[in-house]
Formats: C-alpha cells, sequence, structure tokens
C-alpha cells in the first residue's frame, strides 16, 4: 500500500482534505483540526504530509499561515469529497 492509500483510508486526513475543498474562504491548521475534530498538533502532522506529497502549499498572511490546495490537491480532494457524499447516501 502506498503511503497515500494508507494515508487517505484513514478518517481524519481524509476529512481534512475535504474541508480544504469545502467552502470559499482558505483555511488555516486549527479551522481545519476543528472541522476534522482532531486535534491541533494531529492536524500539522497531516498538512506536513500534505506538503511533503505536493497536495497543499502554505503561504502567510499576517499571523495565519494559510493552506491551499495544489492542482494535485485538488483533483484528490474532489474525488474524496465525491466518494464520501456517495458512503453518506
Amino acid at each position: 500500500m502506498s503511503d497515500l492509500e494508507e494515508m487517505f483510508l484513514q478518517s481524519k486526513p481524509a476529512r481534512i482534505l475535504v474541508g480544504l475543498n469545502r467552502g470559499e474562504e482558505r483555511k488555516y491548521a486549527s479551522v481545519l483540526s476543528k472541522e476534522a475534530d482532531c486535534t491541533y498538533s494531529h492536524t500539522v502532522k497531516i498538512l506536513d504530509k500534505f506538503e511533503e506529497k505536493g497536495l497543499i502549499e502554505f503561504s502567510e498572511e499576517g499571523r495565519k499561515k494559510l493552506i491551499d490546495l495544489t492542482d494535485h490537491g485538488q483533483e484528490l480532494a474532489d474525488a474524496m469529497d465525491e466518494f464520501m457524499r456517495k458512503i453518506d447516501e
């Protein structure tokens, strides 16, 4: 199993990725941790892995470290979002 398969078969990383994809506003780690019902430190570890895999990029706006999906991350987030919506049907 690849690193990405192992990561996305877990609910927290999947929720965080989908959380980045939902809504109009740009997000930061503390918002994502609340949305995914995850600790802040665990969220940051997941986000670091996402960055290593080229799924997200960080940018700073004042004191906030905002997170943006890359093109590849957007594709995966769209697919995961659709998958999660289908399971909830």
